[in-house]
């Protein structure tokens, strides 16, 4: 079993792969989304990722809140609540005027969250994306209450700016206000630049933890995708499209290819090793539909990969 590693210092230990509830009540309905979810935990995962917006771009599904309904029975139905970190997100728009990091608006949110989640507490809640129409402390004064009142254990924050990220982190700590202790921004093989050039001095010198999405590049990355027509393989190839299939991304694949080759694993278990290895990375965060790709992502947790592996993953 993968050695569990603390996120910041919330108090909260990951298993290195975090599995993202995005597709639940989407492209996985609900029995699927359960079986998916008892295989995660049968392989050793112990977090789940989810948003209350998740999957509110799906038509007939305004408001958001399916994934969070979804897991909140699979939590009641089995069981499961003490056995698992439930991390959710607050603050894009889920219609009507429900959007954004006001104090006002993220009480009101968590209490739908919890009610849909069927639990009295979130482990992790996070900001879904940065409010900049308002000081970066308005949302930390809000967490400060719901931390006292207990319906939340630590917070995090996703898509920031640097210079937000910083000033929100330089605020948390003082007057009583609570800290970010996670960022989750996109990072990937493929998606390096921003996360390591703007990010990583920040968490690094914190010490605050990352749970990176797309950890996959939206499958790319298990190497199923090789052409355009090769896109039509799923509902998520057509957001693949044009992004990855360059020389880039070929020459990525083709690096996955030959470390994959050499570990007899596969090319997902090799981007989602890379991720855990990567430095001030906790745990990687990839969604699954199918029972045999948790099982296989989750062993993703056992790989060890060698300085010559990431050299060559990193080169292409």
């Amino acid at each position: 079993m993968a050695p569990h590693r603390e996120l910041g210092r919330s108090g909260l230990h990951l298993a290195p792969f975090v599995l993202g509830g995005n597709v639940f009540g989407w492209t996985a309905d609900e029995q699927t989304s359960f079986a998916v979810l008892d295989a995660f935990v049968a392989g050793g995962g112990n977090v789940i990722d989810t948003a209350d917006v998740y999957s509110a771009w799906v038509p007939g599904h305004a408001g958001g809140g399916q994934s969070e309904t979804v897991l909140g029975k699979w939590l009641q139905q089995r069981g499961r609540r003490d056995d698992v970190l439930i991390f959710t997100k607050v603050g894009m728009d889920l219609g009507e005027g429900k959007k954004g990091l006001s104090k006002a608006y993220i009480k009101q949110a968590v209490e739908a969250s919890l009610r849909r989640l069927q639990t009295d507490y979130i482990d992790l809640y996070q900001s879904h994306k940065d409010d900049e129409s308002l000081p970066v402390t308005e949302p930390l004064e809000a967490y400060a209450e719901l931390l006292k009142e207990g319906k939340i254990r630590a917070i995090g924050a996703s898509n920031f700016k640097p210079e937000r990220l910083q000033a929100a982190l330089d605020a948390g700590g003082q007057d009583g206000l609570p800290r970010y202790e996670s960022l989750q921004p996109e990072y990937n093989l493929y998606d390096r630049e921003t996360f390591e050039r703007e990010d990583l001095p920040i968490v690094q010198a914190s010490g605050i933890g990352v749970i990176p999405y797309f950890g996959l590049a939206s499958g790319f990355l298990t190497g199923k995708y090789r052409s355009e027509a090769d896109l039509q393989k799923s509902q998520r190839g057509g957001g693949i499209g044009k992004k990855y299939l360059n020389d880039k991304g070929f020459q990525i694949l083709k690096a996955l290819d030959a470390v994959a080759e050499r570990h007899g694993i596969s090319q997902a278990q090799v981007a989602l090793a890379w991720l855990m290895q990567a430095p001030g990375i906790t745990a990687p965060i990839a969604s699954a539909t199918k029972v045999e790709q948790v099982q296989e992502l989750v062993q993703a947790m056992d790989v060890q990969l060698s300085a010559d592996d990431v050299q060559a993953l990193q080169a292409s």
